[in-house]
């Protein structure tokens, strides 16, 4: 499976996006970045019907050339995205699902929504299970997949391959 290119649109507002976070990282003060924000978006605004996909590529290349000209050199990394300082520092409590099995009664107890609900997903996993596993096969090319990205549920009522990941998935931060 290829790769997806991202659209025109996507990349500008792409662009826009990077630029308004990089001149967060500039302008402390809020006032200040507020007029900034507001210059910047009338650039963005100006040209935004923009007809000729020549010309319009021609400025996104020279956008993200000024961009790179004048990005910030230490940006703002929020603390839960990938470089900040609490990346990934949940990540020790959280349990596969099948944790789960083991609980005592007295505590499954205590959340009797969840666990019916487990119940009804297990058993829907072990009807799914050869229809999801045979897609996943039909799909696969022989030399190996070319992505991580899983295929989508091809029929109405189906399920996508490997749903039960998602499901059940554990909170993302521990309360």
């Amino acid at each position: 499976m290829a790769a997806a290119y991202l659209s025109h649109q996507q990349k500008v507002l792409r662009l826009y996006k990077k630029s308004l976070r990089h001149l967060e990282s500039w302008c402390i003060f809020r006032d200040k970045y507020r007029f900034y924000a507001c210059l910047l978006r009338a650039r963005f605004d100006a040209n935004k019907s923009e007809k000729d996909m020549v010309k319009a590529t021609k400025m996104l290349k020279a956008g993200e050339e000024e961009f790179w000209d004048r990005q910030h050199p230490q940006p703002y990394i929020f603390p839960d995205s990938p470089g900040g300082t609490s990346y990934e520092r949940y990540e020790c409590y959280k349990l596969p699902e099948w944790v789960l099995e083991h609980w005592h009664p007295s505590e499954k107890a205590a959340y009797p929504d969840y666990f019916a609900k487990r119940e009804q997903w297990k058993k829907l996993r072990a009807l799914s299970w050869d229809k999801e596993v045979a897609q996943l096969q039909a799909e696969t090319p022989a030399d190996g997949p070319k992505s991580e990205a899983l295929p989508p549920a091809r029929k109405e009522d189906d399920l996508p391959p490997l749903w039960w990941q998602y499901v059940t998935r554990p909170r993302e931060r521990p309360t």
